[in-house]
């Protein structure tokens, strides 16, 4: 009988067949040199893994080795796997000989239809065209063959500024795990590991997220319940005092395995056709499941390995220091220093942060995307290789061929003052764009355009920018501004 390996982001009940089957956990200490990880993010994984241990008992053979290598020596019976979720796991498995691999879990679409899907569209890729298919082709969200309310997308209902009457929303906190000596266990063993010599980036604290199915799907249970209606409207939105927002705080769950994202798109799918949740809300979720997750996925397997080393628009520069070590205090631009704070103190802030406040900041900056694409797999407890190649490269950076977006994800210091509270306590001011108290987002965003206008689309979408370039009579002492700035934090 075959022994089944799991790795340690394949720790749900949707990973196994056999009530009895035997299976192998390997906890690689290698992993954990090669690269700073979050400090969080690695209590995170040794957690969930060691919980998962605990709950299979006698089931279950643990190694704790060097590398993954050493431990499967120690196994005399024949392997299976489930296809792993990077290409570094996946050549070692390969590299084993006798291993037998199964089809991926923990995703919605089969690779095989996601290639016939991708094979038929003959040039750029687009979201929403793969999410259109998969609503249909998994009866998600239908009336019949059409979509429920008669839009697929309700995007332009989930662009809501946050409230202005108050600096939190009206919704309960999720419900948070308590830890138990494991996770005392885990924390004496990164310090251990710390004092030898191991290095890890942002602040340890206390375990905010589920480290076993039984959590994750507590916290699913209460947002379906109490947050997602909230979920939709403020989506995009920022407020300083109040971080998690209308969020689920599931993305560590489900890239842990602990949840399957099918349960998750049913429940919210339940939620709208018993009255307890707007479509706006559960469209919004259900799109970020089954579409963009799914997305990213597949895309990392369709695309060759060198898709993260693109770099459409010539950004040649490193990470500066700063912003690799967290170093938040070193910030005066409020968004931006609140949101590295964040990173740091928790390993995790909502999509629109990473997206338009710590992505918007760097493809300004001209940081290479592939240092970016580490940065985040590290510092995030929900950061994974498959997750962000897409993510940064595609989407934040727009450093491949316009393969999965018509336009960059650049923005002024307009849109952060749009959708957020931060801009009114900040020393510099949004609308200018040199001078002392010129907004780092403003200044680099022309900037910025000037400096790739020649390696981007035309489009409807850039045009307007373009001629508003064209007409700044300041435009030198503004590109002058921003290279004296250099890469020092702002």
């Amino acid at each position: 009988m075959r022994r089944r390996w799991l790795f340690a982001d394949q720790l749900g009940p949707h990973f196994l067949d056999d009530p009895h089957q035997q299976l192998l956990l390997v906890e690689s200490k290698a992993v954990f040199r090669r690269r700073a990880f979050h400090r969080q993010k690695a209590h995170l994984v040794l957690s969930a893994l060691r919980h998962r241990v605990a709950e299979l008992g006698d089931r279950a053979l643990h190694l704790r080795t060097e590398t993954y290598r050493e431990g499967l020596d120690q196994v005399r019976e024949p392997i299976e796997v489930i296809h792993p979720t990077s290409r570094r796991a996946r050549d070692l498995v390969r590299s084993l000989g006798q291993v037998t691999v199964l089809p991926p879990r923990g995703f919605v679409t089969s690779p095989e239809d996601f290639t016939g899907w991708a094979d038929d569209r003959r040039g750029a890729m687009r979201m929403d065209d793969f999410y259109r298919y998969a609503r249909r082709h998994h009866r998600v969200l239908l009336d019949g063959n059409e979509p429920a309310g008669g839009r697929w997308s309700l995007d332009v209902d989930n662009r809501q500024p946050p409230p202005k009457e108050s600096p939190r929303l009206d919704v309960p906190p999720p419900p948070v795990p308590q830890e138990d000596e494991i996770d005392a266990e885990v924390r004496r063993d990164l310090d251990r590991w710390e004092a030898e010599g191991i290095r890890f980036v942002g602040r340890d604290g206390p375990r905010l997220f589920p480290a076993t199915r039984a959590e994750a799907v507590t916290r699913l249970e209460h947002f379906l319940r109490h947050r997602l209606p909230t979920f939709g409207p403020y989506e995009d939105a920022m407020l300083a005092g109040d971080p998690l927002m209308a969020h689920s705080l599931l993305s560590s769950s489900f890239n842990l395995g602990l949840l399957d994202p099918m349960e998750a798109i049913r429940g919210a799918e339940a939620t709208y056709r018993d009255g307890s949740a707007p479509l706006s809300s559960v469209e919004g979720f259900v799109r970020q499941l089954l579409g963009w997750r799914d997305f990213v996925w597949h895309l990392y397997w369709y695309f060759d390995a060198g898709y993260r080393r693109s770099d459409r628009l010539g950004a040649r520069k490193s990470v500066p220091a700063w912003f690799a070590n967290l170093d938040a205090d070193a910030v005066q631009a409020r968004c931006l220093a609140d949101v590295l704070a964040g990173v740091r103190d928790r390993g995790w802030v909502h999509h629109i942060p990473r997206l338009m406040v710590l992505g918007n900041y760097a493809l300004q900056r001209g940081w290479r995307p592939s240092e970016l694409v580490d940065w985040f797999h590290r510092s995030f407890v929900d950061g994974y290789e498959w997750v962000m190649a897409a993510n940064v490269v595609g989407m934040s950076q727009f450093a491949d061929p316009g393969q999965l977006t018509t336009k960059p994800y650049a923005a002024a210091g307009s849109y952060v003052n749009k959708m957020s509270d931060y801009c009114g306590g900040c020393r510099y001011e949004p609308k200018r764009r040199l001078g002392e108290d010129a907004c780092p987002y403003t200044a680099g965003y022309w900037v910025w355009l000037d400096r790739t206008r020649e390696r981007l689309p035309v489009n409807a979408r850039l045009s307007r920018s373009l001629r508003q370039l064209d007409q700044l009579d300041d435009l030198p002492e503004v590109r002058a501004q921003e290279r004296q700035r250099g890469s020092q934090a702002p």
